[in-house]
């Protein structure tokens, strides 16, 4: 991986948590919260400027930035204070990072699908030679898979990815001249069969995969369809961390990101070039952004998602007791919560560099 690729990948980091920041900046600003700083950037200030109350400020090293309310995990006798404003500002100020990290995921996905048209759909286009009992199942060619095992499909990436975790016998229903089709428990094992080159490898058996001629409303459609497989993609990850199908070695952090995101832009290079690489990188980062969106909102102390429960717990102790939970003691679960992620995240960069050795 060169120098410039690993440059280019923090910066395209440091892109993503910025605009993370300034979703939460300008909720903030909208909501009459007042932030007495917002940064760009971390560690030392190089350029600073004042402007009403809040110190705007360009920081020296590209990974990130801030934005630092009044009232944000302590108490303030400022009415203006994230502290003492209602509950509802609270929740939409802490999902608003969030939401303009998946926002931005969507406009790459949208740029990717503009400049290079969209993903293959998932039609069915015939059996390899050697599989021609399938036909028996009710497939038709043209058929295109819309669930597979209950899973909704949308690309032919789909369609691989849920057959890849099926069994012998699928559930599937096809869209056929437009209409869907439940063709119930269909046979589809993997069997040894002859590829186009003549090896012998182990497949179901079917062809998928067709290209569809795009328009306005296709390329938006395909767009919000790329970004909810994504959120999918995540929520997969972590049911199989969670049922132990994946290890936490298996983990990568930012280390192991920047390392697969310089294959991605190499083997976009070698395939078509500068724009080959560019369309990889973007769809590396689209897919990083729309993961971090669905990340920040798990309930977990230190995270957007934590600090949300804590409000929506707050609301429920205050309907019953009128009273409010002290900010001091939600800053030690913060602290507590934060120190494990720290923890965790030294766990994984520490198989990363392991990996990479």
């Amino acid at each position: 991986m060169s120098v410039l690729s690993v440059v280019l990948i923090i910066i395209f980091f440091g892109m993503l948590i910025a605009v993370h920041e300034f979703g939460h900046f300008i909720a903030a600003k909208a909501l009459g919260v007042k932030v007495n700083e917002f940064a760009i950037g971390m560690g030392p200030k190089l350029l600073s400027k004042e402007k009403g109350d809040t110190l705007y400020t360009w920081r020296a090293f590209p990974i990130g930035g801030f934005c630092a309310m009044e009232g944000e995990g302590e108490s303030s006798d400022d009415p203006r204070a994230f502290s003492n404003k209602p509950g509802w500002k609270k929740l939409i100020i802490l999902a608003a990072g969030a939401l303009m990290n998946f926002l931005t995921g969507v406009v790459l996905i949208l740029i990717i699908f503009s400049l290079a048209g969209s993903p293959a759909m998932p039609v069915f286009t015939g059996v390899m030679e050697g599989a021609e009992e399938v036909l028996d199942t009710g497939l038709q060619p043209g058929d295109q898979f819309y669930t597979i095992d209950g899973h909704r499909i949308y690309f032919k990436t789909d369609a691989f990815l849920f057959l890849e975790r099926a069994g012998a016998d699928v559930d599937v229903v096809v869209l056929r001249d437009g209409e869907r089709v439940d063709l119930g428990k269909i046979h589809l094992p993997y069997r040894q069969l002859v590829d186009e080159t003549g090896q012998t490898v182990e497949r179901r058996g079917i062809y998928v995969g067709q290209f569809q001629e795009s328009n306005l409303f296709t390329t938006l459609q395909n767009t919000w369809y790329q970004a909810v497989d994504y959120v999918r993609m995540v929520w997969m990850g972590l049911g199989d961390l969670i049922t132990g199908a994946m290890g936490l070695q298996e983990l990568t952090g930012p280390i192991g990101i920047v390392a697969v995101a310089g294959d991605v832009g190499q083997a976009g290079a070698e395939a078509a070039g500068f724009f080959g690489a560019l369309i990889n990188l973007l769809d590396f980062t689209a897919l990083i952004a729309i993961n971090l969106a669905v990340m920040n909102l798990l309930p977990i102390p230190a995270l957007d998602g934590g600090q949300i429960l804590f409000v929506l717990v707050g609301w429920i102790y205050h309907l019953f007791t009128k009273r409010r939970i002290n900010e001091r003691y939600l800053s030690y679960i913060n602290a507590a919560g934060f120190l494990c992620l720290i923890g965790l995240m030294i766990i994984v960069a520490v198989n990363d560099v392991v990996k990479l050795f």
